[in-house]
């Protein structure tokens, strides 16, 4: 298991690079963390874990059963695939209080910014299994209206709590055991934000689900922080960039430090054949989900790094050809955007 300050530096270098970036979550309600190359930082606290611009901030707090999982996924669109690490814990520490109502738990004394530690911080109370969803307010027409409906679920239809909240674009506060998300900017019920913002979608969180059926969560444990280290192809706003070597590289080494094995094992295998020019149809097809999406990343990250070897057509062709069980899968596609509030 990898030490603890081999994890808190590899975070801080994380932290200090802006094409990172970070959520806490689950389906259907989650809070992210963006800044931008030449955004101002009012808080930056590499040791402490801590950074904090104008329009969100986050804190990360590590302990020593934290379980670190690095994985790829497959994009729905062609040629193209995610990756990130997850931060889980066992399952009895990482486990929320798993409100169902609306609960306020008073000042917030644990707000990053000492400015915040006065305001009301209130539960949702959306059920969720890994973190709370909280939202921090000083607002007193906001206060009454979310007193008067404390102990009631804000998603049922009845409900006047969650328009008020989405009309005055409190802070929301996500707090799982390794740390928190706080989004300062205002909701914006149109368009993802660029930036730090938040999503409840009703839907998906009937689900009930911490995480993606394509990233292989150590049993045992919960999903507590995520980390999405820049892509080689797009940026953090999905826009395509020119290939980028050293993002690929960076990446690689934390797959081969905290990658599932399974995982590994079948990408390595597949680059092997494709370089000793193995024909496709000689190749043993992998006989799991999880060793599908390696082959075809595999696949997909060599028509970047090796586009002229003369095999890849009929390997492409043979494996990733049609669309497949994880494109379909949109947190596989876009773990950290699901979506306006």
């Amino acid at each position: 298991m990898t030490e603890v300050p081999e994890i808190h530096r590899i975070l801080r270098d994380q932290l200090e690079d802006p094409d990172s970036s970070f959520s806490i979550g689950s389906i259907g309600a989650i809070a992210e963390f963006h800044r931008d190359a030449d955004e101002l930082l009012i808080l930056d606290d590499p040791e402490q874990l801590t950074i904090a611009t104008e329009r969100g901030a986050l804190k990360i707090v590590l302990t020593d059963s934290v379980v670190p999982l690095a994985y790829e996924a497959l994009s729905r669109q062609p040629g193209r695939w995610q990756h990130g690490v997850v931060f889980c814990c066992p399952k009895p520490l990482a486990l929320s209080h798993c409100r169902a109502m609306l609960t306020e738990l008073g000042p917030d004394d644990g707000a990053i910014r000492t400015i915040d530690r006065d305001a009301i911080l209130f539960d949702l109370g959306l059920s969720t299994r890994n973190f709370n969803f909280c939202i921090r307010t000083r607002d007193p027409e906001l206060l009454t209206l979310l007193r008067r409906h404390a102990g009631r679920s804000v998603l049922a239809p009845e409900s006047r709590a969650m328009g008020a909240i989405i009309e005055a674009s409190p802070h929301r506060v996500a707090i799982s055991r390794l740390g928190r998300a706080e989004v300062y900017q205002a909701i914006d019920t149109v368009k993802t934000p660029q930036g730090p913002h938040t999503h409840v979608l009703p839907a998906l969180l009937r689900s009930g689900r911490t995480h993606s059926a394509t990233i292989p969560v150590p049993s045992g444990t919960l999903p507590c922080l995520n980390v999405y280290p820049a892509n080689p192809l797009f940026d953090g706003l999905g826009r395509d960039k020119p290939f980028d070597t050293s993002s690929l590289a960076r990446f690689r080494t934390l797959l081969e430090l905290w990658g599932a094995p399974e995982y590994c094992a079948e990408k390595a295998r597949a680059m092997d054949a494709i370089q000793r020019g193995l024909d496709a149809g000689a190749y043993d097809c992998p006989q799991t989900r999880l060793g599908r999406t390696a082959l075809r990343v595999a696949l997909r990250q060599l028509c970047q790094t090796d586009a002229d070897n003369p095999i890849l057509d009929e390997w492409n062709s043979h494996f990733d050809s049609a669309p497949g069980e994880s494109d379909g899968d949109r947190a596989a596609d876009e773990p950290h955007d699901q979506r306006p509030d």
